[in-house]
């Protein structure tokens, strides 16, 4: 049940990625340089969280879990790739969109990606104990 579950998110977010970039393309305006480092921003953004969705294989979860204690990879760096990485495509696409109003919803993010990872780092920690703490030691966010 969990494995068709994760699929199903997996499938949503591809089509919704699909829906994203063909929207960015077709988004009425000019092709300036703001949108220009708007779109590379999504495009990164969308490349480092399929990098980190990969590279955590069947650790990934929705709840926080303890499976494996990915440390290799992107994860070798950054302990949350999938938030950063979603927080850069989104910074890219208001850059694009050209709606200051829409960094506020940026702050709203970055607070709830911040308290999610500490619920997370609390759950890996109590699992993989002095493991994760020299983990996070050595890496950001």
């Amino acid at each position: 049940m969990q494995s068709r579950f994760i699929w199903a998110i997996t499938a949503a977010q591809l089509l919704a990625v699909g829906v994203l970039v063909c929207g960015l393309f077709v988004w009425p305006g000019p092709w300036n340089a703001q949108r220009y480092i708007g779109t590379a921003l999504v495009a990164t953004g969308i490349g480092g969280i399929a990098v980190a969705r990969y590279q955590l294989g069947k650790s990934f979860s929705i709840k926080p879990e303890a499976h494996v204690l990915v440390t290799s990879g992107v994860y070798s760096k950054i302990r949350n790739p999938i938030y950063v990485f979603g927080t850069v495509m989104i910074s890219g696409l208001v850059i694009v969109l050209q709606r200051r109003a829409l960094w506020i919803f940026v702050a709203v993010l970055i607070v709830g990606q911040t308290i999610r990872a500490r619920r997370e780092a609390r759950v890996l920690e109590a699992a993989f104990g002095d493991s994760y703490r020299e983990y996070r030691r050595k890496t950001w966010f």
